[in-house]
């Protein structure tokens, strides 16, 4: 065991002020500073244009939201509890300004990002504390217990299912629990390849402390630059290489949880027959058991060779088959990413403007792929990524393409894919662009056995145009299938349109026209994005009603007093 981090400061908890804690911006997503543009993408304007009929050149972006215009509203937080609150993490580790608490309302959906940039705070913490360690956590826990109050826990705000806001109808105070000082790993167990990790770590830092040491945890969701640990374990995150690493209930072998009078652990085990599964019952529970603290969780050497290759298939039909047969194939590509027609364009106009032998590579391909009948308006692009030595990689490699030349596609090369990994995690920002222009984009995303992937592709996408129609709005809804398994795969679907008079309400439609599809042709309220308060009404059509109410029990009988975030997941 490689010991890197002391478990807790040697004299407990400080008294002096923590060092700020980095958050993401108040009404948008990352840090000022950083945006999209597509000054540099001469064939974006023109597909927006065609798509939601909003026109960029003419539409007149709005400045930063005025946060001295908000009405926040004053906290209820009683002295005795704050006096308390300070006993357990220091004075100065206990906040109620205003930004602070504006800052730990919401998550970053387009529903999150309406209200807040509108204004429409109907309930926000009344503090928020940030402990140093394990033992402050526990201490925050049972003093906010004692003084009935309720405890929400906060990551990178990163979250989109609402599993974070506070419930309007809650009268009593409410603590924000921001684990942004609990980043460290902690230790190594290098033979068994385990890592024991502070629950507030983000997805940089735990890379930045593994990777000196040869190590990766494998683990890249769209939010990982902006999202922790203890967030993917409390919303059983997938990541863009889960096809090889698993997902974060794969990843995660141990638990440390802050719980009312004590601390609840889970032994990181290879396996184990103890019941049912504790560990499962914290993986997706969203802080309705407690603080996750921290996770001991698989890791893996950093591979010697990592390539993601690009290829088109004629349709998305020969795409999804093709990841179906790699799937059930002896290969285990890192990532198996194929785009439907809409994604494609939408891809291929967000791309700079191409120049010189670039540009007439690519004229040349797409007139070799019209000679051979190719429709180019169904034109699918897939990333594929191998890992590994490099001999592994050519075999993975030479197997994958034997499949895709079976289905009809072709390789492109690695200029795509290339982009694609160094523009992976910036797409949330897109979102911010448009909904500074007047339109609203969002994502759904959701599971189905192999048998019923392209039935649920088509059925989703009529669903939203229904939606559209219904509203009265030009809107666009695109797909790509993210992740593989055996018996089936994840469908990802990002939906955009031009709001009209009543945003929130126009939204509501087609989200929930997106939902509904989603459970009645065969899929899931969500694969990796979590219930919150987003998906709640759908999960009975999930797991049953039987379902629902084993998972009621388990929360009463845990939390009797309904301190740990509330009116999430079930009411």
């Amino acid at each position: 065991m490689t010991d890197l981090a002391p478990l807790s400061t040697p004299s407990g908890e400080s008294t002096t002020p923590a060092a700020p804690v980095e958050h993401m911006k108040w009404w948008g997503w990352g840090v000022p500073g950083v945006a999209f543009h597509h000054e540099d993408k001469p064939e974006f304007a023109p597909f927006v244009k065609n798509a939601v009929g909003l026109d960029l050149h003419a539409a007149q972006p709005l400045e930063q939201p005025d946060f001295g215009a908000l009405d926040v509203p004053a906290s209820i937080a009683p002295d005795a509890l704050r006096e308390a609150l300070a006993r357990a993490v220091g004075e100065g580790n206990v906040r109620d300004d205003d930004l602070d608490r504006v800052v730990h309302t919401y998550g970053k959906s387009l529903r999150d990002l309406v209200r807040v940039r509108a204004g429409d705070l109907p309930r926000v913490p009344d503090l928020v504390v940030y402990p140093a360690d394990e033992d402050g956590v526990q201490r925050v826990v049972d003093a906010a217990v004692a003084a009935d109050a309720v405890l929400i826990p906060f990551g990178g705000g990163s979250n989109i299912a609402g599993s974070l806001q506070p419930d309007t109808a809650e009268t009593r105070p409410i603590v924000s629990v921001d684990l942004g000082r609990l980043d460290r790993v902690l230790d190594i167990d290098e033979a068994a390849g385990l890592a024991r990790i502070q629950a507030g770590a983000l997805g940089p830092a735990i890379e930045a402390q593994l990777n000196p040491r040869g190590w990766t945890i494998g683990h890249f969701p769209d939010s990982f630059t902006h999202s922790t640990l203890g967030g993917w374990v409390a919303t059983r995150s997938s990541g863009m290489q889960s096809d090889k690493y698993g997902d974060i209930a794969d990843i995660t072998r141990g638990l440390r949880v802050a719980r009312p009078g004590g601390m609840l652990e889970v032994r990181a085990v290879p396996s184990a027959s103890t019941g049912p599964s504790v560990r499962e019952m914290v993986l997706g529970s969203e802080g309705r058991l407690g603080v996750i603290t921290e996770a001991t969780v698989q890791v893996h050497r950093i591979p010697a060779k990592r390539v993601i290759h690009a290829y088109f298939f004629p349709n998305w039909k020969a795409g999804s088959a093709a990841m179906q047969a790699i799937a059930a194939s002896d290969v285990h590509p890192s990532v198996t990413r194929v785009s439907d027609a809409r994604e494609t364009g939408f891809s291929l106009a967000t791309s700079k403007e191409r120049r010189g032998f670039s540009a007439l590579a690519q004229k040349g391909l797409f007139t070799v792929l019209r000679k051979r009948g190719w429709d180019l308006d169904q034109l699918c692009l897939s990333f594929i990524g191998y890992e590994g030595e490099p001999s592994t990689v050519a075999e993975q490699r030479k197997a994958v393409e034997r499949i895709v030349k079976a289905h009809g596609g072709i390789g492109v090369g690695t200029g795509p894919g290339v982009l694609y990994d160094q523009k992976k995690f910036d797409t949330p920002y897109l979102r911010d662009f448009l909904l500074d222009r007047g339109a609203g984009g969002d994502v759904s995303e959701t599971a189905a056995p192999w048998s019923r992937i392209d039935g649920l592709h088509d059925g989703v996408i009529a669903a939203a145009e229904d939606a559209y129609r219904r509203i009265g709005r030009k809107g666009w809804i695109m797909c790509h299938l993210s992740h593989s398994y055996h018996s089936g795969a994840c469908l990802y679907f990002t939906f955009a349109f031009v709001f009209g008079d009543d945003p929130i309400a126009e939204y509501d439609t087609v989200k929930s026209a997106v939902q509904q599809a989603f459970i009645d042709l065969g899929g899931v309220p969500s694969h990796h994005h979590g219930i919150g308060v987003e998906h709640a009404q759908w999960l009975p059509d999930a797991i049953s009603g039987q379902g629902v109410a084993v998972i009621e029990g388990l929360f009463a009988a845990t939390d009797p007093g309904r301190h740990l975030n509330p009116a999430k997941i079930t009411r």
